[in-house]
């Protein structure tokens, strides 16, 4: 450990991007074997960078990347916690944990965004910015280090650090989950159907996701991404089979008797 870090120490000598060398040592507790991953986590797709050979990128491929990793590496972190509980709790506790507000709330902390390179603009994707370059960092990470170490610095510097499990547990803020929960209890069919999608003013991606439930239209919702348009069309749903007693009897009557 101690030849690795004198190794680590003398390459930061040369490295160019000493600033963003030591904050990823901070961060994760490793020190980078490849500074260019993490460089590259740190470009949004608002401010791209042109590489030698003419092709623009960002960090998007990252955060894709850096998202399958968080979900499998909590998946099995709670799995392991919480043993005897039953998959809609672990779904839905996995899913407060990823889920986008979450991740950004921890961006914020760790200060990600004196690092990322992105246009100052007014808009409310951009809200999410320290969220989508955490996940890209996840992604830097598994490339740099492999998976083992990926998978400690996400369980003992990303949950472990900023999440009381207990309190977590206790309140439910997650409509997605919630919603599939119902559909669980009363054996209802769930699908989630992206049924348009566009860039605002800002030529920022909006999506537009419809959940159908037991084959009937429920609602549709719009987010920044994915993930959040599936979000706001739950919301919507679970208000109204709380609201609108016919269209709960009319979900109802579809579920399947086993």
């Amino acid at each position: 450990m101690l030849l690795s870090n004198a190794i680590s120490l003398i390459k930061l000598l040369f490295v160019k991007d000493k600033e963003l060398y030591l904050f990823i040592h901070r961060v994760t507790g490793y020190y980078p074997r490849d500074i260019k991953p993490y460089q590259l986590a740190m470009i949004h797709r608002s401010k791209p960078l042109k590489l030698a050979d003419g092709r623009w990128a960002n960090n998007e491929r990252l955060e894709f990347l850096g998202d399958a990793v968080l979900d499998n590496v909590v998946a099995d972190f709670l799995y392991d916690t919480f043993p005897g509980k039953h998959e809609g709790f672990l779904t839905s506790t996995r899913a407060k944990i990823v889920q986008r507000e979450s991740l950004n709330r921890i961006g914020n902390i760790l200060h990600l965004d004196r690092h990322v390179h992105a246009l100052t603009h007014s808009s409310s994707h951009n809200s999410y910015i320290c969220g989508n370059a955490l996940e890209a960092l996840v992604g830097a990470v598994y490339l740099d280090q492999g998976y083992k170490r990926c998978r400690r610095f996400i369980i003992n510097r990303l949950i472990k650090k900023h999440f009381d499990l207990n309190d977590l547990v206790k309140t439910d803020q997650n409509f997605k989950s919630r919603l599939i929960e119902w559909t669980q209890k009363y054996r209802v069919t769930i699908e989630y159907e992206l049924v348009d999608s566009y860039c605002d003013a800002d030529k920022n991606p909006v999506f537009r996701t419809a959940v159908i439930l037991g084959g009937i239209y429920a609602s549709d919702g719009v987010g920044y991404s994915k993930k959040e348009s599936h979000q706001n069309a739950s919301k919507t749903a679970l208000e109204r089979l709380q609201h609108d007693p016919q269209f709960c009897e009319q979900v109802l009557s579809t579920a399947t008797i086993e």
